[in-house]
């Protein structure tokens, strides 16, 4: 479904990602981790079209979006929840699940899956007239994914969905985003919170200055004494 090849992000001299290459396949929940400043954010943004100078080759279902404008990388069918969540703070939760589909004209179908997010949200239709700035961090991130699917993507970007998150939150996030996989999206998860994100992946990659340094599946990475010992918190 998503092919990276020989990816290079810079923004001026500072190469933030270099030379990479991972892929995702349809059905998938794919993991990327690693520490702050490896090149997580960075390789997300390339793929939604935001990010600073790119070399390398983008393709998304056999087409190459290296240069495609954002708004038409959504049309394609990839959406992304941006680290910080990213909601519009005075307008309500009803609208900005709407904003979310915005490149959306099926009315009927778009009021349809408002209902399918408050299912899978259920706190989203409690708070649906409230300002979303207003909410606790965790219903915020709640928003966040939801906004996202509104565009009815093939494929789900997350940065750092945990952060800041009690872990009660964090378990119905996870929750969540398992759900949403066995509904037919295809996710790419960038998550500190190795532990977790290897729980629901199928496969993942660990990042380290811009670069993979290990990959493998998510049984396999936890059991490399590396990611044990620097992302799991397991002693040897």
């Amino acid at each position: 479904m998503l092919e990276l090849q020989e990816l290079l992000v810079s923004y001026g001299v500072i190469q933030a990602v270099k030379q990479l290459s991972l892929d995702v396949y349809s059905g998938e929940i794919v993991a990327l981790i690693g520490t702050n400043g490896s090149g997580k954010t960075s390789t997300l943004r390339s793929i939604s079209g935001l990010s600073g100078h790119i070399q390398g080759r983008i393709q998304f279902e056999g087409a190459d979006i290296t240069k495609l404008a954002p708004h038409r990388i959504v049309e394609l069918g990839i959406s992304q929840v941006p680290e910080g969540r990213g909601i519009f703070p005075d307008l309500t939760v009803l609208e900005n699940l709407k904003l979310g589909a915005y490149v959306r004209r099926d009315k009927a179908v778009i009021a349809e899956d408002i209902r399918k997010m408050y299912q899978l949200f259920p706190r989203l239709e409690e708070r649906k007239k409230q300002l979303a700035g207003t909410m606790s961090g965790g219903e915020q991130q709640m928003l966040a994914i939801a906004r996202a699917l509104m565009a009815r993507p093939k494929l789900l970007l997350l940065d750092e969905p945990s952060m800041g998150l009690a872990p009660l939150i964090v378990k119905e996030i996870f929750t969540a985003i398992r759900q949403i996989n066995k509904e037919g999206v295809s996710v790419l998860l960038v998550e500190q919170n190795a532990k977790m994100a290897l729980a629901v992946a199928t496969r993942g990659y660990v990042m380290e200055t811009g670069s993979i340094v290990v990959q493998g599946t998510a049984e396999e990475l936890r059991d490399n004494d590396v990611v044990k010992s620097i992302y799991l918190g397991i002693s040897q």
